[in-house]
């Protein structure tokens, strides 16, 4: 698919998780990215077993659809010749190694920037590339204790500290390198001028405090965990019901007294202790707790109609299997399927932002280990001999063969 990044040329030094999630954002939104991994069983999320579909890693085909994908051993002097060739005409390099890795290699900004001053250099660590934590490692558990996102998850205060289930912060960390590498090309597109894109998963998880940051500013008070609960309005939380969970958002006034004729208790407007948000907040936990009896005597599918009926902003609490199913999903296309040439029918989750000019989207599975290696050398100007020898010195893996044999 086209998308609006189409002609953006992305070379994705990266691996496992917030490299590869910057990754494929620029390649659903139309950029050739081509994904270099390293000779010895490629990217580590390869290895990410089970569950596999016919021996191909499920891990890694999420995180690597759109792409292509090539394999060099650049402690080789000859795959980084390879690697420089192709670099001199790339608008975007992503990487996430340790600190000072690409240095090591002859890969660093300065050494990039001087054979192609448009380059924009994308580095996603753990911390970022200064400060006092810039040579640390950096993993999405560290991250999410260290950026204050544990302390204000779980069920309440003084239970043992819970992260988020799914690892934001390598996520969002891949979300805002995509963001500044395509806010990086806008301004190249003006000035022809590369630059350094820096982001880290310490970063990404403090921007998902906005809320509980704003709450410590100015109270000088950090919240705790509060369950499903809101720290700045109420009720807006899950609730228990007849036969299962409903998550309910009747946070504003309108919505609160909507909420108490749904339930059949508009007495609760006239309780001192919720006349209005801020009482509500004060007293949130009697208001649940008021509020619980009514839920439970009737099954979510009873709520969910009779709340949408009134207006109120409320859902269920789905499994991941299905909120897959769930028609809103599928009419947003947030579940595509890919053939992919090892594993057959592989679905994905889909592009999360729509261009209706110029839609981007899942077009091609995630590559087999050096499946492109041929075919991306010989559009940067290697001939059929070049290729060879760089695959029979090691430095390149031509991923077909194997493919030939499955």
């Amino acid at each position: 698919m086209p998308g609006p990044l189409s002609g953006m040329k992305v070379i994705e030094l990266a691996h496992i998780m917030a490299g590869p999630v910057a990754g494929l954002m620029l390649a659903d939104m139309g950029a050739d990215v081509i994904k270099v991994e390293k000779t010895e069983g490629g990217d580590d999320t390869r290895r990410f077993l089970p569950p596999d579909i016919h021996g191909e890693s499920a891990a890694f085909m999420m995180m690597n659809r759109n792409k292509r994908g090539i394999a060099l051993d650049l402690k080789t002097s000859a795959a980084r010749e390879a690697l420089l060739r192709m670099l001199t005409t790339a608008d975007v390099v992503i990487e996430n190694y340790r600190h000072d890795t690409m240095a090591r290699l002859g890969l660093g900004y300065d050494t990039l920037k001087a054979i192609n001053p448009g380059l924009i250099y994308c580095e996603i660590s753990g911390f970022g590339r200064t400060g006092p934590y810039a040579e640390r490692g950096g993993f999405d558990l560290i991250a999410q204790g260290m950026s204050g996102l544990m302390s204000v998850t779980g069920e309440a205060p003084g239970r043992p500290p819970v992260k988020v289930g799914p690892p934001v912060t390598d996520i969002t960390a891949g979300i805002l390198a995509a963001m500044g590498c395509a806010a990086a090309y806008a301004r190249k597109l003006q000035t022809g001028e590369g630059q350094r894109v820096d982001t880290s998963l310490f970063e990404a998880g403090i921007t998902q405090t906005y809320w509980q940051s704003a709450i410590t500013f100015a109270t000088g008070n950090p919240p705790g965990p509060m369950g499903s609960a809101h720290p700045l309005n109420a009720p807006y939380e899950a609730f228990h019901t007849a036969d299962g969970w409903l998550t309910l958002g009747a946070a504003n006034q309108v919505n609160w007294e909507r909420m108490l004729k749904v339930i059949g208790a508009p007495e609760l407007n006239n309780d001192p202790r919720f006349a209005s948000n801020r009482q509500r907040l004060e007293n949130r936990l009697a208001l649940a707790a008021m509020l619980a009896p009514y839920f439970e005597a009737r099954p979510t599918s009873y709520w969910l109609a009779e709340l949408e009926a009134a207006g109120v902003p409320a859902g269920p609490v789905l499994s991941i299997a299905e909120m897959h199913r769930d028609p809103q999903t599928l009419a947003r296309n947030m579940v595509v399927a890919t053939e992919h040439p090892v594993a057959g029918r592989v679905e994905t989750i889909g592009l999360p932002v729509k261009f209706h000019g110029t839609p981007g989207g899942v077009a091609r599975p995630a590559p087999v280990f050096g499946q492109h290696t041929r075919e991306v050398l010989a559009e940067y100007g290697f001939d059929d001999d070049e290729i060879r020898e760089l695959c029979d010195m090691g430095a390149a893996i031509d991923g077909t063969k194997a493919m030939e044999r499955k």
